[in-house]
Order: structure tokens, then C-alpha cells, then sequence
């Protein structure tokens, strides 16, 4: 078993709200987890979770309405002006679920890869500039005449590539990747997610790995967190939440992974079925945000909103069931 030693992002109590028409958007709502050196991270959760919000929070495309995320355990990027944040952009790049529409359709794959380097002073001379854009090619499996292409002429999946390759030509230590194969063909997201975890091990990099598909978070993350309505509501390593999922909401969705076996089926917790709809952000229950769906509602859980408890092993979950 790999153990991580340093932290390398801190989030703590993290808050992102939304003021619209119909009210306060909470659409994340006081979180805290780390991500250690060399680690993938998962973060999971439906549509609406607020999952890719807190990925955008943490890159500065929004900014927190409280709480604080530090970077290397001195850089407070909730606070970093906008000299300092440049100098984060490096650190922290973000790769996002549609390649098609994160990619300038005006500009060729070269301007589309020499831009950043332009930007962050990377090269000193075109010669130099032009070696590093035919690296990340070869190493993105893709050959050197794509650099004349533009995105409109390749598939889905090298558009994922040149996105991939746009994030580490910056030498990056955290990479958010927000759905990063939602978009593609099966077949073709097997090789893209073959090649993230290449990169992660030859360049060392860390994953903040943003999804809903929990069939994939089995085979890639070392731990993963899951969100429901602004909150993480259990944390665990991998192992330990695939073989004991303690949290009613983790329960109902591991129970609804398709499986092709007998012996798979039988890993799976007993099935269990929701009640009623996901509320809206804007009118989240009191109490705990679940128990307008939970089968096993109580009468606290109706009350007060539970708090984060350690089960065992660094266990997390947010559940009355659990309380102490």
C-alpha cells in the first residue's frame, strides 16, 4: 500500500454560494478534505452535487465565499492576490469535461500549446518553444503533424489529448480534472484514463478527479469523497469504502452500479431505493440535507444537520446513525 506523507492542498470549511432570482445557491457548502503529494483524489457526486464547483473554486475560476484553500501548506489561494495567483496557475491546472468547447477553434494545435508558454515566460526562444510543443506530443501519442491541425479536424478523444497536453506543459503538481472522459466514447475513455495515470506516476502529479461514475473511481483513486447537496457525507480510502459503505446516500448509489456478474453483484450493498427528488440548492431540508430521501430517516435527522465522524481507519461520515 502507498502511503502519502505531504499535503499538498488543504481545503477547510470551504463555502461557495450563489445569490440568483430565486434565492441562495449553496452550492458548496462548508467542506474540508486534503490531497497528498502524488495522490488521486475523487470526488463524486450527481449532477448538482456541487462537486465541479468546488474544482472551480480551487483553480480561481470562483472565488470562496468562505473558508480557505492552501496550496503546499503556506499558499493560501483563497486569499492570494492576483500576482501571487499567476504564480499558482503553474501549480494548479484545470482539464475540463468537454475538450470541443475548452479549445480556441480559431487557433491551430501549435498556438493552441505555445500560448501558455507565451504567457508564463516558458522558453527562451521560438527553437526552444517548438521542441517542448513536439514533446507533449510524443508524449500524448499524437505525431508531429497534428501541430497544423485544428480542432474542428480531429476526433473527441485528441481533443482530450491536446487539453491534457495544454495543462502539463506548465510542469503543474495538481491537476483538477473535472469529468475529463464524460464526453467520450467508451472505448476511447479506457486510453485516456490509461494515460492520466501514466503521467500521475512518471511526472508525480496529484488528481483532484471530479465524476459521477463510481465504476471508475474503483479502479483509479486512493480515496474518494462524496458529495450530496453541498456536502461531502463520507471520505474514506477506496478500499475501505468499496468494502463497507457506511452512508445511506453511498449505499443507494454503490447499489445502482451495473455489474455483468454473479460474483460482482454480490459485492454490491443490498439495493436500495430513494424516495422522492433531489431538493433544490436554493431550498436545501433542514436537518440533514438527505433525509427527504434517506430509508433511514430519524427523528434528529429531521432536527439537526449531522456533523463529520471517524468511524474507523480514517472512515468519515457525515450520519446520525454514527454519532457519538
Amino acid at each position: 500500500m502507498v502511503i502519502f506523507v505531504n499535503k499538498l492542498l488543504i481545503v477547510k470549511d470551504l463555502k461557495k454560494h450563489f445569490i440568483t432570482d430565486d434565492g441562495i445557491v449553496k452550492a458548496v457548502n462548508g467542506i474540508s478534505f486534503t490531497i497528498k503529494e502524488g495522490e488521486i483524489f475523487a470526488l463524486v457526486g450527481e449532477s448538482g452535487s456541487g462537486k465541479s464547483t468546488v474544482g472551480y473554486t480551487i483553480v480561481g475560476i470562483y472565488k470562496p465565499t468562505n473558508g480557505r484553500i492552501i496550496f503546499k501548506e503556506k499558499f493560501d489561494i483563497s486569499m492570494a492576490n492576483k500576482k501571487r495567483f499567476n504564480f499558482l496557475k503553474k501549480e494548479i491546472q484545470i482539464v475540463f469535461q468537454d475538450p470541443g468547447s475548452s479549445l480556441n477553434p480559431m487557433k491551430n494545435i501549435k498556438q493552441i500549446l505555445e500560448l501558455p508558454l507565451k504567457v508564463h515566460k516558458i522558453g527562451r526562444s521560438q527553437v526552444e518553444r517548438n521542441e517542448k510543443i513536439r514533446n507533449l506530443l510524443e508524449l500524448i501519442r499524437l505525431p508531429d503533424t497534428y501541430i497544423y491541425k485544428y480542432p474542428s479536424m480531429i476526433s473527441g478523444g485528441e481533443k482530450q489529448r491536446i487539453a491534457i497536453a495544454r495543462v502539463l506543459v506548465m510542469n503543474p503538481r495538481l491537476l483538477v480534472l473535472d469529468e475529463p472522459t464524460a464526453s467520450l466514447d467508451v472505448s476511447v475513455q479506457a486510453k485516456i484514463i490509461s494515460m492520466l495515470i501514466q503521467f500521475q506516476k512518471e511526472l508525480n502529479l496529484s488528481y483532484l478527479f471530479i465524476t459521477h461514475d463510481l465504476s471508475l473511481v474503483r479502479n483509479i483513486a486512493d480515496r474518494v469523497a462524496i458529495m450530496y447537496l453541498g456536502k461531502i457525507c463520507e471520505l474514506a480510502s477506496t478500499r475501505f469504502f468499496f468494502k463497507k459503505p457506511l452512508h445511506p446516500y453511498t449505499q443507494m448509489l454503490l447499489s445502482s452500479i451495473p455489474v455483468i456478474s454473479d460474483e460482482e453483484e454480490n459485492l454490491k450493498p443490498k439495493k436500495v431505493y430513494p424516495k422522492g427528488e433531489i431538493p433544490s440548492p436554493v431550498n436545501i431540508p433542514i436537518g440533514c440535507s438527505f433525509n427527504s430521501r434517506c430509508h433511514k430517516c430519524m427523528g434528529i435527522c429531521l432536527l439537526k444537520d449531522p456533523i463529520m465522524t471517524e468511524v474507523e481507519n480514517k472512515h468519515y461520515v457525515r450520519c446520525h446513525l454514527y454519532r457519538k
